[in-house]
């Protein structure tokens, strides 16, 4: 990874705002700029360079792991070693200096600390989420990792259905798989495993319970793991028992309704209209009610990041090197519910999809 080329980056994003410097606390926007894996750890990063602060525990990981940044290790806490090596630094300056935070990321009180511990001619301001703007344009090997990420995580479907039949517990699939991606080289799963059944399939995120499968409904199988540091993200649905003639309607406008958005992308379109390509299949179906959450998201370091795909980003556009997923559904309280989605690279003439797996309905 050029962890040199992002910080310059960044440098560039903040010479064109109110900051001097930006004080990275998000750790994974500290392991997209550095290089650092730990829990405790903070970036200054400035026009000058940049110093990582972190304690003694990441002594060792620490110098093995940051580039582009110099180490300064602590005996307490790293924040307060930020705030006191800002101090010192700005001890003779006399004009006044601005430290940028990530507010959503660094709580009330550690702000205090910060503040408590710099002189009154540097001020500490809420910073736009300027890494993670960064981090929406994935580089050729990040999206190398992100493939490999979804390779592995499709196998655990050919998993699940080799456990999946009446009376295995939610959770009894969701053991198996895990187990399995621990088994190929997965770091973790990338979120609690969601396999819902029956009833429980109408809730977007049933995470595995107890329940035991039964004949006539869906099972939402939503999964994907961590490799190298990046995340996958899948969903497939499938049937136990004979298929209903409504169950099979509803699972194909589904189905269309994701193609469709997959269709949509391509750099420059806004996401909302990829959005709207669900809802507009959907909708034709009777069905758009029955859709109630976004049709997407980025996907990197964090399961969750930017863009959203959502009907309310009419200004976000589609650029090469996002990592997005499509994943449309239909879910009717007390009944059953579905989803299908997939993980999408945009490309400077397209898209490709990059998760593997077949999408036509399955019965078991």
């Amino acid at each position: 990874m050029d962890y040199k080329s992002r910080q310059k980056r960044l440098r560039e994003k903040l010479a064109t705002t109110r900051l001097d410097a930006l004080l990275v606390s998000h750790l994974p926007n500290i392991r997209y700029l550095c290089g650092f894996t730990g829990s405790a750890g903070f970036l200054l990063v400035g026009p000058a360079g940049s110093v990582f602060f972190t304690d003694v525990r990441y002594a060792t990981q620490s110098r093995e792991e940051v580039e582009g940044a110099r180490v300064v290790v602590a005996r307490g806490s790293p924040l307060v070693a930020a705030g006191q090596w800002i101090a010192a630094e700005r001890k003779t300056a006399r004009s006044q200096w601005t430290v940028g935070i990530e507010a959503e990321h660094l709580t009330v009180a550690a702000r205090k600390q910060l503040t408590d511990v710099l002189p009154a001619r540097v001020r500490v301001r809420a910073g736009s989420p300027l890494v993670e703007r960064l981090r929406m344009i994935k580089d050729a090997e990040e999206i190398e990792r992100i493939r490999a990420a979804v390779r592995l995580g499709a196998k655990l479907f050919d998993r699940a259905l080799e456990v999946i039949k009446p009376g295995v517990k939610e959770s009894e699939v969701a053991a198996e798989m895990e187990y399995a991606a621990r088994r190929e080289g997965a770091e973790a799963m990338s979120f609690p495993s969601i396999i819902a059944s029956g009833p429980r399939s109408a809730l977007p995120h049933g995470r595995a319970s107890e329940q035991a499968i039964r004949p006539g409904g869906f099972v939402v199988c939503d999964f994907g793991v961590i490799l190298r540091g990046y995340c996958s993200d899948q969903t497939r649905t499938v049937w136990v028992g004979a298929v209903s003639d409504e169950a099979r309607r509803v699972y194909e406008a589904v189905r269309q309704a994701q193609l469709a958005a997959i269709e949509a992308v391509r750099p420059g379109v806004k996401v909302g209209e990829v959005d709207g390509a669900a809802r507009k299949v959907l909708q034709r179906a009777g069905l758009g009610r029955y859709f109630a959450h976004s049709t997407g998201h980025g996907v990197g370091l964090e399961i969750h990041e930017a863009p959203r795909v959502t009907a309310s980003g009419k200004q976000e556009a589609l650029q090469p090197g996002m990592v997005i997923t499509i994943e449309p559904g239909a879910y009717f309280p007390g009944k059953w519910g579905l989803r299908i989605e997939d993980m999408v690279v945009v490309t400077s003439s397209g898209r490709e999809v990059l998760t593997p797996t077949s999408k036509e309905l399955i019965a078991i």
